[in-house]
């Protein structure tokens, strides 16, 4: 099927296909636009059930990236890359080196960095073969770049602060029951911080035993993976892959606020009125989840140090604001009025 056939094309400017024999690569690169400037995002590696999943992961996150980019003021497009793992052939420097000229290969088009599956020393080995990366290590404590996880995860933690206000009433977090999806960097990040506010905590992981280990450091309950979205909370927040929230999921939740990390967290546009249906209050992925490439674009733009980073990523709950008073405003869906805005910024 070619790309303009999947259901989550979107007028890409272009979708790559990578193979490389000698190292196993095989990778898509999909840029959604480049209005802006170079289209940015970060590099995924995943063992996907059917390449035709791969291809729609690209096309998704690389829109989502376009949107994320503009809403959050940077000067940059949007894209997404996705490396397809195979247990046959592990992730090696070697493998890297090739997904590195793949990048190299586009002239500056588009701009990598770690996603699921991806470190910052993996973004070295990457970085030896193309000058079109970020998420690099960091020289000192002051400076922007590095691990994008915390500053995503700093960003949602204000974000869900703000929603518990549109929604709840509350300008505290204590006692506020927060129930996570997901407890790697950026939901383990959000986790701790949310802790530190005495909210409390249910957490839930495909790896049942890094949400037991995260539960015993923070007092935190956890529940089976597959039942968290359905916790009786005040705040449901999925923080691990896309499309979880659907017809199914949305009936079954029970909790006034979503706010999460996760990215495309909709299944379909049509879930977008089905959460506003219910009277939730949802913030749109990737307004709330955009502390990461702030921090990692304004690395590859060399426009700020870690202080300019946050002072970024504090204008999310502001953002967030302004889309919910829309919405109330219009009877749109929070998720609907994001778009709207983000395709205005980008001309669509």
């Amino acid at each position: 099927m070619a790309p303009w056939d999947y259901p989550d094309y979107d007028a890409h400017e272009a979708v790559h296909f990578f193979h490389d024999a000698a190292t196993g690569l095989a990778a898509i690169i999909a840029i959604h636009s480049t209005v802006l400037g170079p289209a940015a995002g970060g590099c995924r590696y995943w063992s996907y059930a059917r390449a035709e999943e791969a291809v729609t992961d690209a096309l998704r996150l690389s829109r989502g990236m376009s949107f994320k980019n503009a809403m959050a003021g940077l000067p940059i497009g949007g894209g997404k890359a996705v490396i397809l793992a195979d247990a046959a052939r592990p992730k090696t420097p070697e493998l890297l080196a090739a997904f590195g000229r793949a990048v190299e290969s586009l002239g500056g088009r588009y701009v990598t960095a770690e996603d699921v599956g991806i470190s910052d020393r993996d973004m070295v080995e990457i970085a030896r073969a193309t000058r079109y990366v970020s998420g690099l290590p960091v020289a000192g404590h002051g400076d922007a770049g590095g691990d994008p996880g915390p500053f995503t995860a700093l960003g949602v933690y204000l974000g869900v602060r703000a929603a518990v206000r549109r929604g709840l009433g509350r300008a505290d977090m204590a006692g506020v029951h927060v129930a996570i999806q997901g407890v790697g960097s950026v939901g383990g990040g959000l986790a701790r911080l949310l802790a530190r506010d005495g909210a409390r905590l249910t957490l839930a992981d495909v790896h049942a035993d890094r949400a037991a280990a995260l539960a015993a450091e923070l007092g935190a309950e956890t529940v089976a993976a597959d039942a968290i979205l359905s916790v009786a909370a005040d705040v449901v927040s999925p923080c691990a892959l896309g499309a979880v929230l659907d017809a199914g999921s949305i009936a079954a939740l029970q909790a006034p606020v979503v706010a999460g990390g996760a990215n495309n967290q909709l299944a379909t546009p049509e879930d977008g009125w089905r959460i506003h249906q219910r009277g939730i209050v949802y913030a749109p992925d990737y307004v709330i989840n955009a502390g990461g490439i702030i921090n990692v674009g304004l690395e590859y733009l060399g426009q700020g140090d870690r202080a300019e980073v946050e002072s970024r990523i504090a204008e999310i709950p502001g953002r967030l604001d302004r889309i919910w008073e829309e919405s109330a405003a219009t009877g749109d869906p929070a998720a609907i009025v994001a778009d709207r805005l983000a395709q205005k910024l980008i001309g669509r």
